[in-house]
């Protein structure tokens, strides 16, 4: 009995702690998904997979490729960048851009868009990003 509720007692910290299974970092889970996936198909390439919030009425996925490290390693130095910066910053790169804004009771969240799509997350999500490419 006293394992079982020490089991409930550490579920929530165990549901907010990312999933990976070594090449895919689930960075949030849920009708909003966002995985970041280290692939096997060419020499060390990246990719961001999210669910388009600019449509509401299917289920639209997108992947951001980045075709080695050192491109991955831009979008961690935007988003600490960003981190420091004030309300409305954007970093801006060839194919997407991240952009900074503050919600008054939810703190910091980011916008990323690429030509078609957009999705927004938290600090805490943009916190896990960035520890998930130092990792790697």
């Amino acid at each position: 009995m006293k394992r079982l509720l020490l089991s409930i007692a550490f579920l929530p910290f165990i549901a907010s702690m990312p999933r990976t299974n070594g090449n895919i970092v689930e960075v949030r889970a849920g009708e909003w998904p966002i995985n970041l996936e280290k692939n096997f198909d060419g020499p060390g390439t990246y990719a961001l997979t999210f669910r388009d919030e600019q449509v509401m009425n299917g289920v639209v996925l997108d992947t951001l490729s980045f075709p080695n490290k050192q491109q991955l390693r831009y979008l961690e130095q935007a988003l600490v960048a960003l981190k420091g910066s004030s309300t409305g910053e954007v970093a801006t790169f060839s194919n997407y851009s991240v952009q900074r804004f503050d919600k008054k009771f939810e703190g910091i969240w980011y916008t990323l868009r690429t030509q078609f799509c957009l999705i927004n997350f938290k600090q805490t999500e943009a916190d896990i990003m960035c520890k998930t490419i130092d990792a790697w």
